[in-house]
Parts: C-alpha cells; structure tokens; sequence
C-alpha cells in the first residue's frame, strides 16, 4: 500500500512522472539503475512483482521505449524503458495538474508547485505529502533504494523476503561467499540500498529464527504465482536460488505443485480480498474502512504483507 498523496496517484502515473524525471542518455551504451525495473520499482513504491505488468500496459499506449544497456554495477546488460514523444506528453500533463494542487506547508496554503525543485525528484518531494495534503519535513515514505525510513507495505513484501534469506545464512554464524551471492542477486533483483540492506542482515542475526530452505523457496514461487505467471526475470532469479539451495528439478516440481495448491488466497484471505475490493470501489479507503479492514486483519491474522500483495493486485486490475 502506498501512503500519502502518492497514494493517490496510480501505478502508471507514478512511473511516467519518475521516467520523465530520468531521460535515457543518448548516444551512449550506459544507463543509471533508475531506468531499470528494480530502480522503477523502488522509485514508484511498488512490490517487483507488478512492475513487468504496468510497464507493459505502457508499452501498448506508446508511451515506452525499451533498450538494453550496461548499467553501472551490472554483470550483464539490462532492459531500460525511456518515455516517447506521447509518454513524455502524458506525463508532463500529470505534472502539470499535480503542480496546480493546493497544500498546507509551514501552516500555509500554497501551490504544490513551489515545493519542487530540479534538485530533487519529483515523487521524492511528493512523499513528503499526507494523505491531507500536508507537506512534511520528513518523507512519510522512502523507497528502498533509500538507506532509511519506512517503506511502503508493497515493498515490505521484498525486506521480509531478505530478511528470511539473512537468517538462513547466519544459522552458522558466518555468510560463505556462495551465501553472500545469492543474497546480492536478490537485493539486485529488488533495487535495495546497501545500508537497508546491513540493517536487515543485523536484524536477522540478532532474532535468528531460521527457515528451511524449501520453505523459503516455496515462499518465493507463491509470490512469483500471485498473478499465476512467472516472469522472465523471476525465473532466472529462482534458478539462481534453486542452485544455491540445492534444489533440483523433482523438487522444484513438487514445491510447485505445492505452491499452486496452496495459494496465497487461503479462504480467509478470499473473504479479505472480497472486503477490501468493496472498500475501493470508490478508489480510495477512507479512514473508517482503514479501521474495519485493521480489525478484521487482527481477527483473522491477515499480516501487512498478504494485506499489501491484495491491495497491489486489486489497484493493478482497476487500472487495467
């Protein structure tokens, strides 16, 4: 779930404002990470899971370009999406309207306009915004390809999914060099901040709790399934952990078979999705329906994660 007036904004229009903020250099064979799906990801606050998706929704309105090129820090070249003459239109017509939004900054009713700035992104000033359009000194979000703060629930998803994998490599009290690689692929994977990432390794090594691999693994392909396809990308990122925990193709059969028995729509979660779909008819969850839907997650024991992977793929489908 994505807080604050970005909140307001959709997948897509948060995509085209953070591409119109980085043009794709040219007539050159590097582009910055911020091109890539882990830097959209990470930009638009956004679970990686859905970004192939949206972009791809982009790509058949004729509002994306798409290249590969090395990008600092990469063993490989990478797919990067840059805006066309249409994209860079729409995107500069979601500007234009955002700027002409009133807000309370310093106790004052001012344009949104005059808090932006060439210096900083623009979905960077607008995470300072709440949802009553308030302006904060603080952001009331960070994206994890930040160092601090708090991500959105989307995105929490991807820390809860390094943090098992840390606690799993502690269990020896030491990460081998084969350990440490996996776990770079996975934070590549994710567009995570070197520092987010220590802080989840400390947190890991101080409340070890260490799970399987399968079930780390099982864990990973249910959330690859959630929208019952693995994508291009996610399959070479389960490759690389199937090698690393030794896992081989029976076995990967058969926790995928698991995996599309058990589904993170448990019956419980069914009745959720079915309420939370209600509660955004309207586009927006009210802080009386925030309320019930809180209460109904402790009586059910829904965690934030099921709650945010629901939410991400009910906004996917009414964008669609």
């Amino acid at each position: 779930m994505v807080s604050g007036f970005l909140g307001t904004l959709t997948t897509e229009e948060r995509m085209l404002l953070h591409l119109l903020d980085h043009q794709l250099p040219e007539n050159n064979w590097e582009a910055p990470m911020a091109l890539t799906q882990a830097g959209i990801s990470a930009a638009v606050h956004v679970q990686r899971k859905h970004v192939p998706r949206t972009l791809k929704r982009l790509e058949g309105k004729s509002f994306l370009n798409t290249t590969s090129r090395h990008v600092p820090g990469a063993r490989q070249r990478r797919r990067v999406y840059s805006l066309t003459n249409q994209g860079r239109e729409s995107a500069q017509s979601i500007l234009k309207k955002i700027k002409s939004t009133p807000v309370q900054s310093n106790g004052t009713t001012v344009l949104l306009e005059s808090l932006l700035s060439s210096s900083q992104d623009t979905l960077e000033t607008l995470a300072h915004i709440d949802e009553h359009m308030v302006a904060h000194s603080e952001p009331v979000m960070s994206p994890v390809s930040h160092p601090e703060g708090s991500a959105s629930l989307d995105a929490q998803a991807g820390e809860s999914l390094v943090r098992r994998l840390f606690a799993r490599a502690w269990q020896d009290g030491r990460i081998t060099k084969d350990e440490q690689l996996l776990l770079n692929e996975v934070v590549d994977f994710l567009g995570m901040h070197p520092d987010r990432v220590r802080r989840l390794s400390n947190e890991a090594r101080r409340e070890i709790d260490v799970p399987p691999p399968e079930e780390i693994y099982l864990d990973m392909l249910r959330q690859a399934l959630v929208d019952g396809v693995i994508h291009e990308e996610e399959e070479a990122l389960l490759q690389t952990v199937q090698i690393a925990f030794d896992i081989d193709s029976n076995t990967h059969e058969r926790i995928l078979r698991q995996a599309k028995q058990q589904p993170y729509i448990t019956p419980e979660l069914e009745a959720y999705r079915s309420v939370l779909k209600t509660a955004l008819i309207d586009g927006v969850i009210t802080n009386d329906e925030s309320a019930m839907l809180e209460t109904l997650r402790k009586e059910t024991g829904i965690s934030e994660q099921e709650h945010a992977m629901l939410l991400a793929e009910l906004q996917d489908a009414m964008e669609e």
